[in-house]
């Protein structure tokens, strides 16, 4: 009988263990007060969804990715990682944030993060069709398609959980103004003043962030312009002015930004629920631009890749002699987008000033 009794209390315990086991396991989701990281956007965080659509707007090749863990360039527009990289790990999440195109990753590897993003893309879908990229209503309906097959993976509770709780990352709009509006005719002809696109892109905004609230986001952080009469390419072509920022681009920048800001406010007033944070990296970057040696930067003019004045994409040719050999010196990595470096430190202030109440 003593036999029998201690046998039954082993089993007994043993199923208990398991249970714990399992439980433990399928809350595994659900540990960190932000389970995951979910990313929309253009190349400032595309971790590499250009490398599966036919566009020239590619970085999927070296120089780029040689700071990268590997040296492997995914299609980051930088020699490594990227800010929601960063965001994620600072989170206890994964080190990178995977493409959502990318074969090479499953739903599993998505139930913690996925990126949207495109490179080229912007607000307005005339932006996306300049090269051919992913426009911002298919990277809602990418999302979409990611909620149905991590319902699957997960279950409906679960996976509605994740999406409520997950950080959301949204940074665009440079290209609405520098590769579509300063550049094509259409929108200009369109609206005469550029107030008038600024307001026609807030709109857009408006309607994007409603739609994924109405699909579950509730976590959302906005990046706005940064200052984008300072990036290396537009200081190349500033001759008149002896290269310097282009103030022009850069007063745009903060009056679009301030009409984010109103957005902020009103949305966040208007969506029950919703917590959406102006998450403005145009000071932060503007102080590492202005004053590069308090930041631990040499150069700030132009980009490491190449001459660094206008190289971006396939002009970053893998064998230019003019290539920098450490990145770290250069705010910029090519003409139009920061280096590794950049990125974390404005990562990290980021989550310092605006996000660290959803750690």
């Amino acid at each position: 009988m003593e036999k029998i009794l201690c046998y039954s209390l082993f089993v007994f315990q043993i199923h208990f263990l398991l249970h714990s086991s399992s439980a433990n396991n399928n809350n595994n989701y659900n540990k960190n007060k932000v389970p995951a990281i979910i990313v929309f956007g253009d190349s400032s965080v595309d971790s590499g969804n250009n490398n599966f659509i036919p566009t020239i707007a590619r970085s999927n090749f070296e120089p780029y990715g040689r700071d990268f863990p590997d040296g492997n360039p995914t299609g980051r527009f930088s020699n490594g990682k990227i800010a929601p990289d960063f965001i994620s790990e600072a989170f206890g999440l994964m080190p990178t944030v995977p493409a959502y195109l990318d074969p090479s990753y499953s739903i599993s590897d998505f139930a913690n993060g996925v990126c949207f993003a495109s490179a080229g893309t912007g607000f307005d879908n005339a932006t996306s069709n300049v090269v051919d990229v992913i426009p911002l209503w298919k990277e809602i309906e990418y999302y979409k398609e990611y909620q149905r097959k991590l319902r699957t993976y997960l279950g409906e509770e679960k996976a509605n959980e994740i999406f409520k709780e997950a950080l959301y990352l949204v940074s665009i709009g440079t290209n609405d103004f520098l590769e579509n509006y300063y550049t094509l005719p259409q929108r200009r002809c369109q609206f005469k003043k550029v107030q008038q696109y600024e307001d026609f892109l807030i709109g857009l905004a408006e309607n994007f962030f409603k739609e994924i609230y109405h699909l579950g986001a509730r976590k959302i952080s906005l990046t706005g312009l940064p200052p984008m009469g300072c990036l290396p390419l537009e200081r190349a072509i500033n001759i008149m002015e002896f290269h310097g920022c282009v103030e022009e681009y850069n007063n745009v920048a903060l009056e679009f930004n301030g009409k984010l800001g109103w957005l902020v406010s009103k949305l966040n007033k208007d969506l029950p629920g919703l917590q959406l944070v102006d998450a403005n990296a145009y000071d932060i970057l503007l102080q590492i631009v202005t004053q590069p040696s308090r930041f631990g930067f040499e150069v700030a003019q132009v980009g490491c890749c190449g001459t660094g004045r206008f190289e971006m994409s396939y002009l970053c040719d893998p064998k230019s002699p003019f290539t920098c050999s450490d990145a770290n010196k250069y705010v910029f990595w090519d003409a139009f987008h920061p280096s590794e470096k950049t990125s974390q430190i404005v990562s990290n202030y980021l989550i310092e000033k605006y996000l660290a109440k959803f750690r």
